[in-house]
């Protein structure tokens, strides 16, 4: 590689692995930040945990559509084909059941069989073996409360730290690979209060009805909640320019998103010029650099202090 090549492609050799619990969740959280990265030299794989079965028409564009009622899970699969596309990512399915967002409990509302419900050891196998397969240097994933309190985002978060710890482990499910170390696990925070609260600023400034509202006041409140842990906003990767590419991917999930809603009520203009990062939460650095001040927006590269394959820490 000649040194132009290099400082175009400085992430040659390092390896992104993205876990989310259903097919647009990617192109919702971290998406501008994948395309970035693979633009730059890297390799993303986004692994999809569900096919999204138990999703529903949020498009009311799309409600016209045969295929989107006949097969909601078939449509699902093109569109997360589309958007990986339009990513420049890699994708690979886990094969998990969507078992949908039920009003109530959880544990006793969702219906066996489903992603929530399957023993988190058994249902981390498959991406335990992906993990040694693939050999990420960093994965992201989401909080222990899903990101909100979504049953599969839960358990995305559950079987991706469960997994992580094993594929390190020689003596565990050695059938699965050869162990492999993840060298620093981020969790998603896309949707966070100065963000929202950004954004929302600005539509307003500019004469706009804001739909972050309702957004907002949730956010609000679950920040009070003293039983949840405080969120860390260590991570801000500057993306803007990648803006397009992740609005491609998710105007590539026609079901699920309406292109006159809320992720596209502020211009990609506007937001690149309000909020032109994207945010994320070190959760986990076995990379041997001293520990990192708990300050909000102290790290600007998900591969801060990696080493790649040759040992060469980026």
């Amino acid at each position: 590689m000649t040194p132009g090549q290099a400082a175009e492609r400085p992430y040659e050799g390092l390896r992104l692995m993205a876990v989310h619990a259903h097919p647009d969740d990617e192109s919702s959280k971290g998406a501008a930040t994948t395309a970035r990265y693979t633009a730059q030299g890297a390799r993303v794989l986004i692994v999809t945990c569900t096919g999204g079965e138990g999703g529903s028409i949020l498009n009311p564009a799309m409600n016209s559509v045969p295929k989107a009622s006949r097969d909601m899970a078939g449509l699902r699969r093109v569109e997360m084909a589309a958007a990986a596309e339009a990513l420049g990512a890699e994708h690979l399915w886990l094969g998990h059941v969507d078992g949908g967002l039920p009003e109530g409990d959880f544990d006793t509302e969702l219906p066996p069989g489903c992603f929530y419900r399957v023993p988190t050891e058994v249902a981390m196998r498959p991406l335990l073996k992906a993990i040694r397969d693939f050999r990420p240097h960093v994965l992201t994933t989401y909080d222990e409360n899903g990101g909100y309190p979504h049953p599969d985002h839960i358990k995305t978060h559950q079987i991706s730290m469960a997994a992580v710890d094993a594929a390190g482990q020689a003596d565990v499910r050695p059938e699965l690979g050869e162990p492999w170390q993840v060298q620093k696990v981020y969790y998603n925070q896309d949707f966070h209060l100065p963000k929202m609260r950004a954004l929302d600023t600005a539509l307003r400034e500019a004469g706009e009805e804001s739909p972050f509202e309702e957004m907002l006041r949730r956010i609000e409140e679950r920040a009070k909640d003293k039983k949840r842990r405080e969120q860390w906003l260590s991570t801000s990767v500057h993306c803007a320019e990648y803006f397009p590419q992740r609005a491609r991917a998710l105007l590539a999930h026609a079901t699920q998103i309406d292109p006159n809603g809320g992720f596209f009520a502020v211009s990609q203009d506007v937001h690149a010029s309000v909020w032109p990062t994207e945010e994320f939460e070190l959760a986990l650095d076995r990379t041997g650099r001293p520990p990192l001040p708990r300050e909000d927006f102290v790290e600007t590269d998900l591969f801060a202090g990696v080493r790649d394959d040759e040992g060469r820490m980026h």
